[in-house]
């Protein structure tokens, strides 16, 4: 190699390690790549790549200026087919790695440099690199991935005590697994407890699969007060189909077990469910600062709305340090709603006391994003309520008296730090308070005439669970609704077409297309213009396929195998709506408080060049599954 082309191999490396995923590549690998790359000048306006040319002969990155991708073909729109790529990007790498001509054409928008690698050699890189392998086969995970890394050197000193909450539960466990026969004497099983100073017992089978549990929390109220005869067998007085996970489950997961089951212990096993040891909320706590056993304590005792109030500010001082920790968006809102529905769930509980409501039978509904277990730091109330009118009780009267437990619930809540609804889309609202019929005739009156009104109610309470009470009056009607939609194609079109109405904000010049409002100029709201596109979507689907999942990215997983989509592409969108997602809760938790004034907003100037380049794809993302209802539904 003469000393030229070393020099030109070097200012190569140089410029690629300053962009993912070059500068993590293997050295031989950078070196390989630098050494087979060609730089081209392409002028203004001049086409670099295009279907046309057939299959593509060479992968590109851009060196210098600006290349415009644009979909062609007949179901080409403008708005939500362009983008624009700047230095250190690449394309195209779906059709190279496919071997076939690009779906894309490439033009440079101004003056631009481009390095070309050939089909060849990208080929043979796939096989050097497993860091190259991994970008090109899949994209955005890998994008998401370095991004939580340098998100949690952002928060490491804030969080600078915690251990991760991601340790499998196998390397928590401290010690063997203290266990029983089922039919061990409960004498026997009580004085091993004792003995091996362990806070529950373990009941296996011959297998040593756990089949039952009893905790010292249970002898007072199994053994104790009841006198239970200590001869008989242990297995009358335990606790049958107890909680168990794999030992390649996170503390996370196990963490979330907890809050949703207000457990305290969980059971670690091995791939063939054989007893391996026992994960306690102390194992848990230990990891944090601010841990799931005070909170769920705080909770779970909270006798008055001070106490609760506590509780809330600690559910979100523990998302701070499980961001710090790297955990997902889709974990992070899981974890919050969790946690929110036990408080939630405490300050009902406290209500229908003051109410003398014990013997009412009644479905606590949650709507909207808490509907969808998607809350994240900023959210305000939306609820309701489906009940049993007792026979030969006058309507009227007992509606009323729902109405007045209802409104203690939300102003009790408004305390605890979610705002009431400015829409008045609460459980104190006469017109959310209703029995099963009335709420399947308002459902029903939405599909039958799917104005913009009734297409603006479908998009809040279609998204529903229940939260406290029954189960099954939440069911019967998500039932009825799943029944119904599924079958009415003219409400189906009517919601694709309004989920169409807000595009990616996606420049065909510029990166980003930003909003002009005066309060918050250069900013995108990423929930109206992000995350919405995503959740919108998804509904749709899941009312045409008959998913009864109310979370987005169920809906997305669950719907998008039905209709026959690639792994690779369900993965893509959901990385890509769980990374919007993830910088709404960064932004709210470091900047503001519930419901503040631009708590959804990003300025994409201030964010690094990594996190820029994964919500630009982020957005392609959503551009996509547009594009796919705009083809499903002729639009």
């Amino acid at each position: 190699m003469t000393e030229a082309t070393e020099m030109l191999v070097g200012a190569s490396v140089d410029f690629l390690r300053r962009h993912s995923p070059f500068n993590r590549m293997e050295h031989e690998a950078l070196e390989f790549l630098a050494s087979r790359l060609a730089l081209a000048f392409h002028p203004k306006d001049s086409t670099i790549l295009s279907p046309e040319m057939g299959q593509v002969k060479h992968f590109y990155i851009v060196q210098r200026g600006k290349v415009q991708a644009r979909q062609t073909g007949n179901v080409s729109v403008t708005e939500y087919s362009s983008l624009s790529m700047g230095p250190g990007e690449c394309f195209p790498i779906g059709a190279i790695s496919a071997q076939r001509p690009s779906t894309n054409t490439y033009t440079a928008v101004e003056d631009s440099f481009c390095f070309q690698l050939p089909a060849e050699d990208f080929v043979t890189l796939m096989q050097m690199s497993p860091v190259f392998h991994l970008f090109c086969t899949q994209y955005i995970a890998s994008l998401l991935n370095q991004s939580r890394q340098q998100l949690q050197i952002q928060f490491s000193q804030r969080a600078a005590e915690q251990q991760t909450m991601t340790t499998p539960l196998g390397q928590l466990i401290k010690r063997e697994p203290v266990s029983v026969t089922p039919d061990t004497i409960t004498r026997k099983a009580l004085q091993q407890m004792a003995d091996d100073h362990v806070g529950c017992m373990v009941v296996v089978d011959e297998g040593r699969k756990p089949v039952g549990i009893l905790t010292q929390s249970d002898i007072l109220t199994r053994v104790v007060l009841p006198a239970f005869d200590l001869s008989r067998p242990i297995s009358e007085v335990m606790s049958k189909s107890p909680h168990v996970m794999f030992s390649s489950a996170s503390a996370y997961d196990a963490a979330l077990e907890m809050a949703t089951h207000g457990v305290r212990h969980l059971l670690v096993v091995d791939g063939e469910e054989r007893l391996l040891g026992v994960v306690s909320e102390r194992d848990l706590f230990s990891l944090q600062r601010i841990g799931l056993r005070q909170i769920r304590a705080g909770i779970e005792s909270a006798s008055d709305i001070e106490a609760l109030q506590q509780a809330s500010r600690d559910i979100r001082q523990l998302a701070l340090n499980l961001i710090a920790q790297g955990i997902g968006a889709e974990q992070l809102t899981q974890f919050i709603s969790a946690l929110n529905d036990a408080l939630t769930c405490r300050i009902i509980e406290l209500s229908i006391d003051r109410h003398d409501l014990h013997d009412a039978e009644f479905s606590w509904l949650a709507f909207g994003s808490e509907g969808r277990h998607e809350q994240t730091l900023s959210t305000d109330q939306d609820n309701g309520l489906i009940y049993v009118l007792p026979e030969g009780v006058a309507q009227d009267a007992y509606k009323q008296k729902l109405i007045a437990f209802a409104r203690s619930v939300n102003e009790d809540l408004a305390v605890c730090g979610f705002p009431l609804c400015k829409g008045n889309i609460m459980a104190s609202n006469p017109e959310l308070c209703l029995t099963l019929a009335e709420w399947k005739s308002r459902f029903g009156s939405w599909i039958r005439e799917p104005d913009p009104k009734a297409l603006l109610n479908a998009s809040i309470f279609f998204d529903f669970r229940t939260l406290f009470g029954s189960d099954k009056l939440a069911e019967q009607l998500r039932s009825w609704l799943l029944s119904n939609a599924r079958t009415n194609t003219t409400f189906l079109h009517m919601m694709a077409a309004n989920a169409l109405t807000v595009p990616p904000p996606l420049g065909r010049i510029r990166d980003f297309v930003t909003d002009d409002d005066p309060q918050h100029p250069g900013t995108i709201d990423l929930k109206k213009s992000g995350a919405r596109l995503f959740v919108d979507a998804a509904r749709i689907l899941s009312l045409r396929t008959g998913v009864s999942s109310s979370s987005t990215v169920q809906r997305l997983r669950q719907a998008g195998q039905k209709l026959g989509w690639s792994a690779d592409e369900l993965s893509a969108i959901i990385d890509g709506f769980n990374f919007i997602q993830l910088l709404r809760l960064r932004s709210q938790h470091l900047d503001t408080e519930h419901d503040a004034p631009g708590d959804n907003r990003v300025n994409p100037e201030q964010l690094n060049e990594l996190d820029r380049r994964i919500l630009k794809e982020a957005f392609r993302q959503a551009r996509k599954i547009q594009l796919r209802l705009k083809l499903d539904y002729q639009l």
